[in-house]
């Protein structure tokens, strides 16, 4: 049986982590404000829903994956000091894997987004 009262304190204590990383993660700030932007992008120029699925999707990725990276550092820090060479590649390769998603990303919001400020460039408006 699903207890109502255990499951909004899940989603409290969700909701919390999420507002922790915002505070603490520039990074993390950074890319929210990316994303919505993109969002506001995709309402502007009436991308269609097919794409704005994909930009939600790619935005999540991002934000998910710097969460995990905030929790990797969080942990790793209170385990060995900053300066363990292990430390510097666990915390260097969980870096490299939100890069690898927030170009991607990038790219998706290129092919996304060509068309439309394209025919504003060819329009001049």
């Amino acid at each position: 049986m699903i207890r109502f009262s255990e499951f909004f304190a899940s989603i409290q204590h969700a909701i919390r982590g999420v507002v922790v990383v915002f505070r603490h993660e520039q990074s993390f700030r950074l890319q929210v404000g990316a994303g919505v932007c993109a969002i506001a992008l995709g309402i502007v120029f009436h991308v269609p829903r097919s794409q704005l699925l994909i930009m939600f999707v790619m935005i999540a990725a991002v934000l998910s994956l710097e969460m995990v990276n905030s929790v990797f550092e969080r942990i790793i820090d209170n385990f060995k000091p900053r300066i363990h060479p292990i430390v510097r590649d666990v915390k260097d390769a969980m870096a490299g894997a939100v890069l690898i998603v927030s170009i991607i990303s990038a790219l998706v919001g290129v092919v996304i987004f060509w068309p439309y400020v394209a025919a504003l460039v060819v329009t001049g408006t």
